[in-house]
């Protein structure tokens, strides 16, 4: 008796056991389809688009929006993930952009105050989103889209009380020329290293030497190590796990012992900080700040990240899907200027790349778990 059930015993344990094949593993990484989107959209210009695309200096101009949509992308993705979407994301950036905007220019604080100054609201602003959504128990597209409108609002009435009856606040360049940590938000970084490349021929240059790109935008470097620092929280920490698993089961994962109220707070917090990084980012390169900065980009963002492998019912997504996402945008919004192509064709792209990426994440869930 004995040895007939030790084979079967083994047996079932072989079957325990059984690897998965690398095929496999790879259908069920959430980001595969914004991959293979990079792929063919690449092709797809490669082909159509002018070669002067994908010089450095073309890769620059669709990197650089891409980069900005990334950032807000990146948040979006996380709190998603964790079960929850924010639509005020894009306001935020227009009201970031006016306490960053009123902190230096009319306050004249230093960037070492500004900024963090600018954080601190954006984060107690994203704080209120998730409590008043957690205490209610109202979705948070409800909530998050009447701060869509308050924070819009709030930005058009600032923006008349700090300037005087203007929507618009200039003399921001001026009043953060020579503060030291504004390298670190605008302009381009490397600058160095890209001369030298130019004077030994590496790189292009215009007829009197300098180099056509001066160096890497820091909303590029800005947009990879949040990519990468918000891929190892979700797959090397627990507070990934909390965030996939509060995102996939709120009550099973507060049963388990998962912070779920702080996790998600916490999201709500590091959404609406990324809408501020973008405002602190784009009003120093531009100088100013108005009533219409991030406008519709709450939605690019969840196109973005939705196209990245992130499912609205929340528990399934990654950071580096979003990553993907978000150069798409990038490289269609830029690359039909090099085509012959009309510039309205981009919001037919747009939606059938939304359609196609829901269409293709839900094949790889029901993939992962199993479900008919």
């Amino acid at each position: 008796m004995a040895e007939i059930v030790q084979p079967a015993i083994q047996a079932a344990k072989d079957e325990r056991l059984k690897k998965e094949g690398f095929g496999s593993r790879l259908m069920k990484r959430p980001e595969l389809g914004a991959i293979a989107g990079v792929i063919l959209v690449t092709t797809f210009f490669l082909i159509t688009a002018d070669s002067a695309m994908f010089t450095l200096s073309g890769i620059m101009n669709f990197m650089t929006p891409a980069a900005q949509l990334g950032i807000l992308a990146i948040g979006a993705a996380m709190l998603m993930i964790g079960g929850e979407f924010d639509l005020s994301i894009g306001s935020m950036v227009a009201f970031a952009g006016l306490i960053f905007g009123a902190a230096t220019v009319t306050l004249g604080l230093p960037l070492i105050v500004a900024i963090p100054l600018t954080m601190i609201v954006a984060a107690m602003i994203g704080a209120v989103n998730g409590s008043i959504v957690l205490k209610t128990g109202l979705p948070s597209f409800i909530v998050t889209l009447a701060f869509l409108f308050v924070l819009r609002g709030a930005s058009l009435v600032g923006l008349k009380i700090a300037s005087g009856g203007s929507t618009q606040l200039r003399g921001v360049r001026d009043a953060v020329e020579g503060d030291w940590l504004a390298p670190l938000f605008s302009g381009d970084a490397f600058g160095p290293l890209f001369a030298w490349l130019a004077e030994v021929g590496v790189i292009e240059t215009f007829n009197n030497g300098a180099p056509k790109v001066p160096g890497i935008p820091v909303e590029i470097l800005w947009f990879a190590f949040l990519a990468l620092a918000a891929t190892y929280v979700l797959l090397r920490t627990p507070a990934g796990n909390w965030i996939f698993a509060a995102g996939g089961d709120r009550n099973a994962a507060s049963n388990s012992g998962v912070p779920v109220r702080k996790v998600k707070i916490s999201l709500f917090m590091l959404t609406a900080m990324c809408g501020a990084l973008v405002a602190i980012i784009t009003v120093m390169d531009s100088g100013s700040t108005d009533a219409r900065r991030g406008f519709m980009k709450e939605f690019e963002a969840i196109i973005a990240a939705v196209i990245g492998g992130c499912l609205l019912p929340g528990g399934y997504g990654s950071a580096i899907g979003a990553f993907f996402g978000a150069i798409i945008f990038g490289m269609v919004t830029i690359g039909l200027t090099y085509t012959d192509f009309d510039q309205d064709w981009f919001q037919i792209f747009l939606g059938g790349m939304l359609l196609i990426a829901v269409l293709f994440n839900n094949y790889i869930r029901k993939r992962v778990t199993g479900e008919r």
